[in-house]
Parts: structure tokens; sequence; C-alpha cells
């Protein structure tokens, strides 16, 4: 299986050592130069600039890591390929263009995974699980929290030009920390934006939201609450459901997720097992994705999954403004 890896930044680079630590070294590289680390990481892998060049390579599977605002520059022409694509979250930063995708997506015929990574959290995979048992009844609301400290991401770099903080490279806190919306819909399943309000603080990121607040609603009209911001350090990321006969959450500081059910009456917190890194939720993601692409997998979080998400971050994006009413249902 032949791989290409387009971007070459930090996530780029943590793909490239997870391939040869699962065993894979047919790597071919597309990168612009204009990372801001060291190539010592890079050698002994061919290097294509041209993107033509490097399909013409015929890949197997592309990786699409470079800044989100290019993620379609490079998905749409390998699709159209025939390849199968990882695409770093969110799929874009915009809703343009994605109609232009899945139609790549259908000629080429190639599969998509999302690289939303912690659905592959064993913690959360627990807490989706008592959900969909029933073992808190019926959703009342649910809360994700997503807070990280910009500046100490990249010390190699001036945080405030990093692609995290460019709007013209797809930054701010809603695009970059969409994880916390991922998680609430792959939980609780479609939504709709009913409000978004964002905040620029000028020395985190001069261009972009630093921090933002969204309400979400659920089917039969379930409140959700996503908080994401540059500014928290430590990091906090969390999430919790309170159901009409209990709770669940997960804190990623821990791993842990927890039950507390009021009928019957029981608490149950499930940890990870020991050793468990970060690191693993990628590893876990791209043997997911050599499945997907061998035929033996159908995708954690689709291209269609994807859309979903992007469309709710998309009209959250405008956050001067008040609402003008709720969107409609993003199912």
């Amino acid at each position: 299986m032949r791989f290409l890896i387009a971007g070459l930044g930090s996530v780029g680079r943590r793909h490239l050592r997870n391939l040869v630590a699962l065993g894979e070294r047919d790597i071919v590289l597309y990168r612009t130069g204009k990372s801001t680390l060291p190539d010592d990481d890079l050698e002994g892998f061919p290097v294509e600039r041209d993107l033509a060049a490097a399909l013409d390579r015929t890949p197997d599977a592309v990786i699409v890591a470079n800044p989100t605002a290019l993620h379609l520059d490079v998905a749409i022409p390998a699709a159209e390929a025939g390849c199968h694509l990882l695409i770093e979250k969110p799929v874009s930063h915009s809703m343009d263009r994605v109609a232009e995708l899945e139609q790549a997506v259908a000629r080429g015929g190639g599969q998509v995974l999302v690289g939303y990574q912690y659905r592959f959290h064993p913690g959360l995979r627990q807490l989706k699980a008592w959900i969909d048992s029933g073992e808190i009844g019926s959703i009342v609301s649910a809360f994700a929290e997503y807070g990280d400290y910009l500046p100490a991401w990249h010390p190699w770099e001036d945080h405030s030009r990093s692609y995290s903080a460019r709007v013209d490279l797809g930054g701010g806190a809603v695009l970059t920390l969409s994880h916390a919306v991922d998680i609430q819909t792959w939980v609780l399943g479609p939504a709709r934006l009913i409000a978004a309000r964002s905040q620029v603080v000028p020395e985190i990121a001069p261009e972009t939201e630093s921090a933002a607040i969204l309400m979400l609603e659920f089917g039969g009209g379930t409140p959700g609450v996503v908080r994401m911001d540059y500014l928290r350090n430590p990091k906090v990321h969390r999430f919790d459901v309170v159901g009409a006969r209990g709770s669940v959450g997960w804190d990623e500081g821990t791993g842990a997720a927890f039950l507390r059910s009021t009928s019957p009456a029981r608490e149950v917190v499930e940890s990870p097992p020991p050793g468990f890194d970060r690191n693993d939720l990628f590893i876990a993601e791209l043997e997911h994705f050599i499945r997907l692409v061998r035929g033996q997998a159908e995708p954690v979080c689709s291209l269609q999954d994807g859309l979903r998400t992007l469309e709710i971050l998309d009209r959250a994006r405008g956050w001067g403004a008040p609402p003008s009413g709720p969107s409609e249902m993003v199912s």
C-alpha cells in the first residue's frame, strides 16, 4: 500500500511516524516547504513539490494534513484520482466546494475518513455505549468544553502567526477545537445551531476568535452547550451528559468515563488501559484507515459525518451578529 502525506507540519509528521511504527514504508511526501520544523525526520522519503507529480506516483491513500483552508485543494484531485482519503479535521474552513469534493469522491470511488480521532478514545466509547444502552434514560442536556493555551502548542514558532491563528489558513478556536462539537453529535446524533458567540483576544490570535460558545439543539429539543477557547492553561477537555435517570461524563485529563445512575443507584468509573497515551488515538485511527482502504471496515467518521459538523462550524463563525433565528436541522 502506498501512502501520500500532504502537509508536513506537526500532525503530518505524527502520521508519518505512526505509519512507520505500523510497518508502512512506501510513503511519499507532498509539501510546500513552509513548515517551521526541521527536516531531519523526513530523510529517506521521496518528496514532491507538485501535487500532480505526487499523484502520478499512484498512491492508494492520501493523508490530507495541510492547513484547513487548503484541504480541498488536495482532497478533490486526490479523490478524482481514486485515492482513499484521511482528511484531518475539520474537512475544510467553510462549506464552499464541499459539493465538488462529494462529486469527486463519487466519481473516484475511494473511501473517506475524517480525522476526529477522539472517536477512538476508550473513555468516550464507553460513555457512548452507556447512553446507547439507555443507562441514564432520556437525555436532558449536554455540555462539552475544550480549552487549550495556544501559545504553548508550538514553542518553536510565533503562535500569533501559526495556522491556528490565521484567517487565510482556516484558523480560529471554532474550527481548530471542533472536536468538542463532533463528540456531541457523534454521541447524541444530529443537531442544529441555535446561537453562537465568539470573542477575539488580540494578544492570543489577532485575526481569529480565541473563544466561542455554541448552543446546539438535538432531536426532541435537547440542548447542548459547547465552549472552546485558546486561553486555558492547563488544558481542559471534557464532556458530560445529564439524563432522566443519571449522568455520564468524560475528562481527557484522566481519560476516565463515569456513570452515575439514580435508578438503580450505582456509580461506575472506567479508566483507559494502563499506559494509554494520546498518540494511541492516532495509531488506532491509522489502523482503522488501513482496514478501510483494504475494504475491511466502514469509516468511523465518514465524510457525511464530517460535513454535518462543518455545517455547524461554518454557521457558528458569524460570531459578531445576533442570531437571526434557528438554523435548519443539520442531519
